[in-house]
């Protein structure tokens, strides 16, 4: 498990999280902000217009309302990654991260308004008659390339297969291992319920719903959308105003460090600029999804002649998702000071790193070793040998590193009982044949843990992790329910819908698995499949820029003549 954690952290480093990577979603946004003049700000109105069904018509052509479109598409993207990936975005680049994830939702507004427009344009009905959209779609008939002859290459085609390839991979990547592991993890944090049980139960919640298809999904997310989101929105308002006096400094940290990093506060080791930004950028991709290609495939289903009507849809998502969910968890982890302390926690043997010698962090040098090491994997020799551990204590004076932090009080236990003996370490990473070893002590804490220990520093005390446990529960569900919906659009583009079936039958299954799963293995593996899909639907709607154009262009010339009471934006 260690060695597979490793592979998908060193290709991850050369693809979603190198540089090129982040330049390329955020460009692709940036470029058509300003190409087509700020429609994220210009359209906002019109968009809250569409999506009430004011502009309707019985003749439209769909499985959902846009209203439905919208509620699945938010059910794909509202889940871990407003609760969890945050708080993993916070605690791997500090308050500048959450700077950056609502930069690139600003950005993702108008991206997903195009990915949206050109998806639906280009749909599809299978052989079932159910609606087939997506990026694969407009792949498939725009992106070939004409020879001299007049003849095409299929390029097309090959990008659309990649596209759906990569989305069956990410349905489990990011839509079914993530989220039933963070559901099984905060139902056992708070209720002590193992997690296998857990995941039979979801499980089983979750096949009886992926088997009505986009229909029932759409019922089940319009209702259950909204009431997760009041719920949740309530009880982080609740945590910032009992921190009352911690809100403007907390709005300050977020953007004071912006361009410097964060220095090491606590038991925050620091980030510099280019960590935060990089961290921050891909947990606002992998919170609202913008440019990644997977709600396009969601408002694909929508009863609507215009795409562009469909594509106004989609500007709403960032905004609620990221601008307004995302922002208040953040204020929420800020506001209540757990960022940066150590609490006590069992630790995931993947997220140890066991370093040869001792380092103190009230050395400002050893914090910038440590740091370093951090950031880019090298400059400190890591142990190779045999720790000695008696009455559960470590003998020697290694440091170990847990969730990037200096680990206090390190306990170790077998079977219930304070362990002693032998474990062996190589390169750092403790060699647990067994898989009994219990470590745990006082560290950071990251991904969901962390939010949930932010919510009980409230007027809610203990009830808070109640509400988070709630929240998670929702969002991570609904969200599972919308990708299964992604992947089996992918599927039927691949092989056809007769293999649909089968599909889901292996997505909860899948779903099963991981609610026992090391966390940190999903949460790499999530970040591959996520770049994966992004970059043929970036690539695709560059090289698209002016169809895009145009097609809005018709869009308003068509709405001017049969709504001519109604204003429009300015410019169109």
């Amino acid at each position: 498990m260690q060695q597979i954690n490793e592979f998908f952290i060193t290709l991850h480093q050369y693809i979603g999280g190198n540089n090129w990577f982040t330049f390329l979603l955020l460009g692709t946004g940036l470029f058509f902000t300003f190409y087509l003049k700020f429609p994220q700000i210009r359209y906002f109105k019109h968009a809250i217009r569409v999506v009430t069904g004011k502009y309707d018509k019985k003749s439209d052509k769909g499985d959902t309302t846009h209203f439905q479109a919208l509620a699945t598409a938010l059910s794909g993207t509202v889940g871990t990654g407003n609760i969890a990936g945050v708080a993993l975005a916070v605690h791997l680049g500090g308050p500048a991260a959450l700077f950056w994830m609502l930069v690139t939702a600003l950005l993702g507004m108008c991206t997903k308004f195009v990915e949206v427009t050109l998806s639906h344009k280009y749909r599809d009905f299978d052989e079932k008659g159910m609606v087939a959209g997506g990026p694969m779609y407009y792949m498939k008939k725009r992106l070939n390339i004409r020879l001299n002859n007049g003849k095409f290459i299929k390029t097309g085609y090959w990008f659309g297969g990649f596209f759906a390839l990569a989305t069956v991979l990410s349905s489990f990547g990011t839509g079914s291992l993530p989220q039933i592991n963070s559901i099984s993890n905060a139902i056992f944090a708070t209720f002590g319920i193992r997690h296998v049980v857990t995941g039979v139960v979801m499980s089983i919640l979750l096949a009886l719903i992926i088997i009505g298809g986009i229909r029932r999904i759409a019922r089940v997310t319009e209702k259950l959308v909204p009431f997760m989101a009041i719920v949740y929105f309530l009880g982080a308002v609740a945590v910032i105003l009992s921190n009352y006096q911690n809100i403007i400094p907390s709005f300050m940290v977020i953007f004071r460090d912006v361009f410097t990093g964060t220095a090491a506060t606590g038991g925050f080791l620091g980030a510099g600029f280019a960590f935060a930004f990089n961290n921050g950028v891909n947990r606002g991709l992998f919170s609202n999804e913008a440019g990644q290609g997977s709600a396009p495939i969601a408002h694909a289903a929508a009863r609507a002649q215009e795409p562009v009507s469909e594509g106004m849809v989609a500007i709403l998502e960032p905004f609620i998702d990221t601008l307004i969910i995302c922002f208040l968890t953040g204020m929420v982890l800020l506001s209540s000071g757990v960022w940066n302390q150590k609490l006590p926690n069992q630790f995931q043997q993947t997220d140890i790193v066991v370093l040869a010698g001792a380092y103190d962090e009230n050395d400002a040098a050893d914090v910038t070793a440590i740091r370093n090491y951090l950031h880019n994997k090298d400059g400190i020799p890591l142990f190779t040998g045999t720790l000695q551990v008696e009455e559960g204590k470590i003998q020697g004076n290694n440091t170990i590193l847990h969730a990037r932090s200096v680990a206090e009080e390190i306990l170790i236990k077998k079977e219930g009982e304070n362990y002693n003996g032998e474990i062996a370490v190589v390169g750092g990473s403790v060699v647990d044949s067994s898989g009994n070893l219990i470590f745990t002590g006082n560290s950071l804490i990251h991904s969901a843990p962390l939010t949930t220990m932010a919510f009980t520093r409230s007027i809610l005390g203990d009830s808070g992790k109640y509400i988070v446990a709630l929240g998670l529960l929702l969002f991570a569900f609904s969200t599972a329910i919308a990708w299964s919906y992604y992947g089996d659009r992918a599927v039927t583009y691949l092989v056809g819908a007769k293999y649909v079936i089968l599909y889901r039958i292996v997505y909860v299954a899948a779903f099963f698995i991981a609610s026992f799963t090391d966390t940190t293995i999903i949460w790499n593996l999530s970040m591959l499949t996520v770049a994966f899909m992004a970059i043929p639907n970036l690539l695709g709607l560059l090289i698209l820029h002016r169809e895009v154009k145009q097609t809005i262009g018709e869009y308003w010339s068509d709405f001017k003549r049969e709504h001519p009471e109604e204003r429009i934006p300015k410019n169109e």
